[in-house]
């Protein structure tokens, strides 16, 4: 049976040491989120994750949901209970705005929360997950009833919310998209259409249910020019906020997945269904994009969590499983066998999986704070700044930490041998809930399209520039100090790697649009490297200061970020060059043969 333990300790270093946010404690939302206080929300959210939310993991991945006839659907036995807790316990109001019942703290802590919830299970923590995107796009985009009518209920977690935007003839290219939206006297819409793979589109742990759905208004145009979005309740919600009629919205049928068996995946059927336009008609890109940049950041902290879930266990499984002795020499004497964990084939497996994963975790909470300070910031340059790393970083986060999390289940199970392949000891689950954050809130080639044919060269590639100043700068600064060279000599390696990536791509990519599509993932997983090893490198540094210092008994912490990220440094920074190289080999030996040939 697999177990889980939040990284409480690791979470709080990465808030309270790399990024200190008290720093920022004379901004709104800041000045509430004291040490104290931070200390006390982290440490309850990895117990409740670990004693609420992870006990229904393997339970509700073997159960699934169940679709009745009437439409309705129910989620695994103790769900409905669970999500009960989390909503009474406020977990959903964290980091959403106090005019409308939330707490109003920064939304750096909702990150770190979600990731302990997704670790502990993803298919249940995916229902409020999807509620805070579509919060986000209502409170950026909605009118002020709009705002004043869903959101109170949406934040206490009474309703839930969704996404609908796929159909079956058309996934990313939303421009075919051919659900309609048909005016009617009243100035509501009438939404008829289908919608396919929409996560908790139906469920029984909440009175209502507030789709967000992209639609077509009659007569707009053609393409994604022509596309709205709107408010679709599963009831009708009265002026005065109850709940009316039942709208002409029903699940026709849950998906038979892979994984995250305990999510309802559905197809939903829209019939002459009453919405709300929110934001402008013919707009409506515009305002999903606030929702989608939302769940992509969250998917990213998806492929962290199941990456981190399944380390845990390959550790202990490691520690635990007696197999061959050690090459250098018996460690175990008065057991048959050494445990695995002596094996380098084993470390370099486990090693691996951690080094990703704290730096994984630095840049997910690093980018959080971005993303605070771009709404909070008092200068308009720092907003400015701030807000540039969210938009170039959303691809990289997405799609690199969710490749890497398969491949780091894969490995995990893989020190399971045999037993990996089993169900009870829970690994393969990790594998196949996995794999689906590689593919949905646009599959991860979607992701490295966005990053070099959009972002690198937005607003004159400004944000590009940043960072490549912004870590060499750090390299630069740090460059004589000696301790820190064994990071800073193959961080440089790494940027200039990166920098000559792109500069292939400003000189081959223009007049041969292949080179680009060729070249992107991985540009993008170049790129995720360099931002990992930057933050090894931040990282390094306070620990560096914090041992010089006395540590105040945890040595032995800091000593292990320095030999994590010595590993990081080692075995994977290289990689970059064979992503260069691979980079600049081309379109052509990718594109030449005819599709007829394949």
């Amino acid at each position: 049976m697999p177990t889980y333990e939040a990284p409480v300790a690791d979470t709080l270093f990465i808030l309270n040491e790399l990024l200190g946010i008290d720093r920022y404690n004379n901004l709104p939302r800041f000045s509430d989120a004291s040490p104290d206080v931070v200390e006390a929300i982290i440490g309850e959210a990895g117990r409740f994750a670990a004693e609420v939310f992870f006990p229904l993991n393997q339970s509700g991945d073997a159960e699934g949901c169940h679709r009745a006839e009437d439409g309705s659907v129910r989620t695994p036995e103790g769900f409905k209970e669970a999500y009960a807790q989390f909503r009474d316990s406020g977990w959903g109001t964290i980091s959403t705005d106090p005019d409308f019942g939330g707490q109003g703290l920064p939304h750096t802590l909702s990150a770190a929360v979600n990731e302990f919830l997704s670790s502990a299970n993803m298919a249940l923590a995916m229902y409020p997950g999807l509620t805070r995107g579509a919060i986000a796009a209502i409170e950026t985009h909605g009118d002020a009833i709009q705002k004043g009518r869903y959101l109170p209920k949406m934040i206490e977690g009474t309703w839930t919310g969704t996404m609908n935007l796929t159909e079956p003839h058309c996934g990313t290219d939303l421009g075919l998209l051919r659900t309609r939206a048909t005016p009617k006297p009243d100035g509501t819409y009438a939404l008829s259409g289908q919608k396919i793979f929409i996560s908790a589109g139906e469920h029984d742990m909440a009175e209502n249910i507030v789709h967000l759905v992209l639609a077509r208004i009659d007569g707009a145009p053609a393409g994604t020019k022509g596309i709205s979005l709107f408010i679709v309740p599963k009831f009708i919600v009265n002026e005065d906020g109850s709940l009316g009629a039942r709208n002409g919205v029903s699940c026709g049928s849950i998906e038979e997945k892979m994984g995250i068996h305990g999510n309802a995946t559905c197809v939903m059927n829209y019939d002459e269904a009453t919405g709300y336009l929110i934001g402008e008609a013919d707009k409506g890109l515009r305002a999903m994009f606030t929702m989608m940049n939302e769940a992509r950041l969250g998917v990213g902290i998806q492929g962290l969590a199941i990456s981190e879930i399944a380390y845990q266990n390959a550790v202990t499984y490691a520690r635990d499983r007696v197999q061959g002795r050690s090459l250098s020499g018996t460690k175990a004497p008065e057991k048959a066998a050494d445990p695995i964990i002596v094996h380098p084939d084993v470390r370099r497996m486990l090693m691996t999986m951690r080094s990703i994963n704290e730096a994984g975790r630095a840049l997910v909470l690093w980018t959080a704070l971005r993303g605070d300070l771009s709404h909070l910031a008092s200068e308009e340059k720092e907003r400015e700044a701030a807000d540039d790393w969210m938009g170039l970083m959303t691809p990289v986060i997405k799609g690199v930490l969710t490749d890497k999390g398969f491949e780091n289940a894969v490995l995990a199970q893989q020190i399971y041998g045999g037993h990996g392949y089993v169900r009870e000891w829970g690994m393969e689950q990790f594998v196949r809930d996995a794999r689906i954050a590689q593919i949905y809130e646009g599959a991860n080639g979607i992701q490295a399209l966005d990053l070099v044919g959009r972002k690198l060269a937005l607003n004159g590639g400004r944000a590009l520039q940043a960072f490549f100043k912004e870590v060499g700068a750090f390299c630069e600064d740090n460059r004589a100090d000696e301790a820190l060279a064994p990071l800073t000599k193959p961080l440089k390696k790494g940027l200039n790697d990166l920098q000559a990536a792109t500069m292939w791509l400003m000189q081959n990519a223009m007049a041969k649009p292949d080179n680009a599509g060729a070249a992107s993932t991985d540009y993008m997983h170049l790129f995720g490297l360099v931002a990992l090893g930057y933050m090894w490198g931040r990282m390094v540094k306070v620990a560096q200061e914090k041992l010089a210092q006395g540590a105040n008994g945890h040595s032995a912490f800091y000593e292990n970020k320095l030999v994590t990220a010595r590993f990081f440094m080692d075995r994977l920074m290289p990689e970059t060059a064979a992503h260069l190289a691979r980079i600049s080999s081309g379109a052509d030996s990718m594109m030449t043969l005819n599709a007829d040939a394949f």
